[in-house]
């Protein structure tokens, strides 16, 4: 009986050390969630001063928010779950890759766009794998 107390003694104490930089980790893992969106809430902020100066509002400037919106909805998933869905950053990738590809149209070979409409496909082949594979193959 005296072995179990002392095992569990010396567990309690390596432990701690453990748990202790699993909190320094989550600690710095909020700071920054907190950094990136407020970071994203001014350059949102920013975007929509530049539509009204302009007295415009272009597609450019509606994916732009868009993606803005998008890393948002990211940092709430992250802080309500602790989980990060890899498909929310994939989701992203093909709303820029989407804005590049119709902003920067007129200045890209036909090659370019066929390689960015190539990856768009890739990607989105991507996420159909990760949900059929999450909804197929799940532990849950």
């Amino acid at each position: 009986m005296e072995e179990k107390q002392v095992n569990s003694y010396t567990q309690r104490t390596l432990n701690r050390p453990e748990r202790l930089l699993k909190r320094v980790i989550r600690g710095v893992v909020f700071i920054g969630l907190v950094i990136i969106a407020l970071a994203t809430v001014v350059a949102g902020i920013e975007e929509v001063g530049k539509m009204l100066v302009a007295q415009t509002v272009t597609l450019g400037d509606l994916l732009m928010l868009f993606l803005y919106l998008e890393v948002l909805a990211m940092v709430a998933i992250y802080l309500d779950s602790g989980k990060l869905p890899i498909r929310m950053p994939l989701y992203i990738a093909i709303v820029a890759l989407a804005r590049y590809l119709i902003l920067d149209m007129k200045s890209l070979s036909e090659w370019e766009m066929i390689a960015i409409a190539g990856t768009i496909t890739l990607i989105t082949l991507s996420i159909l794998i990760l949900r059929y594979t999450s909804a197929n193959f799940s532990k849950n």
